[in-house]
């Protein structure tokens, strides 16, 4: 059992980030199948071997019904489970439902199982050009909720990048949005396939937050708590602060350490957003966006509303100025603020509709001059 514990899963990000349409027994079957791959020598038939012991270990069963457990687990699998994928993130209207596994092969006599993994899936798991996650699939074993596996590989997603780019100076801010990313509730029930159930975010805390924070926090590498970031009185977004477990000297030692790295982390965030804070009410953007009532007054007292626009849109804002100059500008938020009737700042993330204006309209410009080339 010591090569299970030492396998580690290797996904794509775009599966990482997919809605997994099938129950914890599925997924996890799915992960221990994918940590058979070795990426650099795949397998030529999308087959993987494993064995009865290394399923009955991963699940922890022991009962003397484990075989038809399992047997009723695969078929349902077969039957019910899919990912339901985005290629590109661009293009909302795009998606990909892909049928993982659609064989396997299940003998009461002996100990191997045969697992054909669906052709579809296979460049999720082979072919990603840098766009990866690893993990262990040790970190999975304990995990009882569905929602535990998948929010420690999105979270993981990012950890792996922060990681990453920590050792490429990239800028300070980017990096704390990587090892503490804040996602929408609307993103954040996507990913959990919670759009139709738990309603009231008090029954989405309690069976999803919280219960796959314990988990996460308890059995894997890592130490996860969030905050609520509210816009009135909605609960717009979850902010995440990521730590990683550190080998510990005694049980009292390890618990100081990770209290002292949360609160390190969320120290490094808190002023960080100071910092973007103060650029952006200084930024001639800010000037703009209140000359077309774009943003208020009031707008401009809050910390956490002009760090994300300093952050989220103003970067575009300097793009777009280099395309089309400031007068180019001008014009777009002229536009913007001309067709904001329908829009209320009361129930909405100010930051988050002027980055989608802002990309939208780019992205047409680029298109428009692609066409012009042609």
């Amino acid at each position: 059992m010591d090569e299970l514990f030492k396998r580690k899963v290797i996904e794509h990000n775009d599966l990482i980030s997919s809605v997994a349409k099938m129950d914890k027994i599925p997924l996890k079957m799915f992960e221990l199948a994918v940590s058979c791959i070795d990426t650099k020598n795949p397998p030529k038939d999308n087959t993987v071997y494993l064995s009865k012991k290394e399923l009955f270990t991963f699940f922890s069963v022991e009962d003397s019904n484990k075989h038809s457990r399992f047997k009723q687990a695969l078929e349902t699998m077969q039957k019910q489970a899919y990912f339901r994928i985005k290629p590109n993130e661009k293009n909302n209207f795009e998606f990909e439902s892909i049928v993982p596994i659609p064989y396997i092969k299940w003998n009461n006599y002996n100990d191997l199982v045969t697992v054909e993994f669906n052709r579809l899936i296979m460049p999720y798991l082979i072919e990603m050009a840098g766009n990866f996650t690893k993990y262990a699939i040790s970190d999975l074993i304990e995990l009882e909720s569905k929602y535990s596996i998948i929010l420690y590989k999105w979270l993981n997603m990012y950890y792996n990048q922060y990681e990453y780019y920590k050792e490429r100076k990239r800028r300070k801010d980017q990096l704390l949005e990587l090892k503490n990313p804040r996602v929408s509730m609307k993103e954040l029930r996507e990913l959990t396939d919670t759009t139709e159930i738990y309603e009231r975010f008090v029954n989405f805390e309690n069976n999803v937050l919280k219960q796959a924070m314990s988990e996460i926090n308890e059995f894997t590498h890592f130490n996860v708590s969030y905050e609520k970031v509210k816009v009135g009185k909605y609960i717009e977004s979850i902010q995440f602060y990521i730590t990683k477990k550190k080998v510990a000297k005694n049980e009292n030692y390890k618990e100081e350490e990770q209290d002292d790295e949360y609160l390190k982390g969320k120290k490094e965030k808190e002023e960080e957003q100071k910092k973007l804070f103060a650029e952006a009410v200084t930024s001639k953007y800010t000037t703009l966006l209140i000359e077309n009532a774009l943003i208020s007054l009031l707008d401009m007292q809050k910390v956490e509303v002009m760090a994300d626009m300093q952050r989220m849109v103003y970067p575009y804002y300097e793009e777009l100025e280099k395309l089309k100059g400031i007068n180019g500008l001008k014009k777009h938020l002229s536009y913007v603020s001309r067709k904001q009737e329908l829009y209320s700042k009361s129930k909405h993330n100010v930051p988050l509709y002027l980055k989608k204006a802002i990309t939208g309209y780019i992205e047409s410009i680029k298109i428009q001059e692609k066409m012009k080339e042609k």
